[in-house]
């Protein structure tokens, strides 16, 4: 019964996830400003209106990251634009028949095998709530100069300490900072209002330098050299885990029929260091992933969105796994470790019912090969499946709901669900 009821819930209508579309003002030809932006000083005449255009786009934002910024601050010659906004996001959830004891939907937390104490959960959270700012300008010699930082209140577990999400400067075609990963694809990522997201979902950010290309007749590409950040699991004092040697190698290659649509594929290389403490040597594994992700429009408001993606010691960038040890696990062997497997996808489909009214439904699952021999409770697979609506009210203030679905599958047919219901109010400024 339920696999029926969740099969109707994903194949129904559903609706592709963007922001409320607010009326612009127009200043000479060539300048939109909407209508809720406050202007605190400048000349807006005299903006550049390529430089306002790239603070208000959403280009390479994820669903849940903020883009058009409420006060708006232009220097007296119109070459430096300044946005800054964010949103206050409360969130109200309610786990029946299994729950996961965080406010965050991982399914890699749900009890295996069911456990009875913890069958209902009540929570709520508005620590996702953010601020950003964004700075946009432009130099004869460099092009384009960008200035992007968003920060939010989710630091560390159960508090709401003050932590940095993005923080980068693009210069022409190269950025450097703190932004989402090169393997990684922002717009493809499934809306929803857990803010811990499919399970499947590949999405990380990280330190970095990239360059990217031009747009050649839709077509385009990036690499960058991205700081390493590995989590190992050690049972024992066999192995252990060292400083990383070499940065991690993510690539892609995008082609863009329109704004909102593309398919890319990307592929990543990683070097993971650990030592061998029963022979005193350094070891390095070889870690690769390969990644094919789209979105765009199908017909009538109806859209998609996803991806597929495999590969070993790649667990870093996988919501499920990330922090849990998977990039490297114990071999067979006593010291040595391995890079396992792992399989991770996200499918979802998207409707615009209107303006103001969407819904989207999504899938996931991310699966781990190689860890049998860790024991029976090791974890196999999780499974994501959720389905929600957003209503804008204005032009700042959203509304929604959503029903997510979770299980996990351990390595010895172990398994264990959870449901959750939550609604949420965001309020943009």
């Amino acid at each position: 019964m339920r696999k029926s009821l969740f099969a109707a819930a994903f194949i129904a209508a559903t609706a592709l996830a963007v922001p409320a579309v607010t009326q612009a003002r127009v200043y000479g030809d060539t300048i939109h400003v909407p209508e809720r932006a406050i202007i605190l000083t400048g000349e807006l005449n005299n903006a550049n209106a390529d430089n306002i255009a790239v603070l208000y786009s959403r280009k390479g934002l994820a669903f849940d990251e903020p883009s058009a910024p409420r006060f708006l601050l232009l220097d007296r010659q119109g070459k430096i634009a300044l946005g800054i906004g964010g949103y206050v996001k409360a969130i109200g959830m309610y786990d029946f028949d299994g729950a996961v004891d965080d406010n965050g939907f991982t399914t890699f937390e749900i009890p295996t095998p069911l456990n009875p104490a913890q069958r209902q959960r009540f929570g709520a959270d508005a620590s996702h709530s953010t601020l950003f700012l964004r700075l946009v300008t432009r130099s004869s010699k460099l092009g384009l100069i960008t200035v992007y930082v968003q920060s939010s209140f989710s630091g560390g577990a159960h508090s709401n300490g003050f932590i940095l999400k993005q923080a980068f400067v693009s210069v022409g075609r190269l950025t450097a900072g703190l932004a989402t990963s090169t393997f990684g694809d922002a717009e493809a990522e499934a809306p929803t209002i857990d803010p811990q997201g499919p399970a499947g979902q590949v999405s990380a950010k990280n330190m970095m330098f990239q360059y990217h290309t031009k747009s050649y007749k839709g077509f385009s590409a990036a690499i960058s050299a991205e700081m390493p950040d590995a989590d190992y699991t050690t049972t024992d004092a066999n192995a252990r885990s060292i400083a990383q040697r070499f940065p991690d190698i993510p690539l892609y290659l995008q082609y863009e029929w329109n704004k909102e649509s593309h398919i890319r594929v990307a592929a990543l290389l990683r070097q993971l260091s650990y030592r061998d403490m029963l022979s005193s040597k350094n070891h390095f594994v070889t870690g690769w992933g390969v990644m094919a992700s789209g979105v765009g429009d199908i017909v009538g408001g109806t859209g998609f969105f996803g991806h597929i993606a495999y590969g070993k010691g790649i667990a870093r960038y996988i919501n499920d796994l990330s922090g849990f040890g998977y990039d490297l696990v114990p071999s067979a062997t006593d010291g040595i470790l391995e890079a396992p497997g792992t399989l991770a996808w996200t499918a979802g489909l998207s409707h615009n019912f209107s303006k103001k009214f969407f819904m989207t439904a999504n899938c996931s699952q991310v699966r781990v090969y190689d860890c049998a021999h860790m024991g029976n409770d090791a974890y196999k697979y999780g499974l994501y499946a959720g389905v929600n609506a957003f209503y804008n009210i204005t032009g700042d203030l959203r509304i929604g709901a959503e029903y997510l679905y979770g299980r996990r599958v351990n390595f010895d047919g172990t398994k264990g669900h959870a449901n959750r219901l939550e609604a949420m109010v965001q309020y943009s400024f």
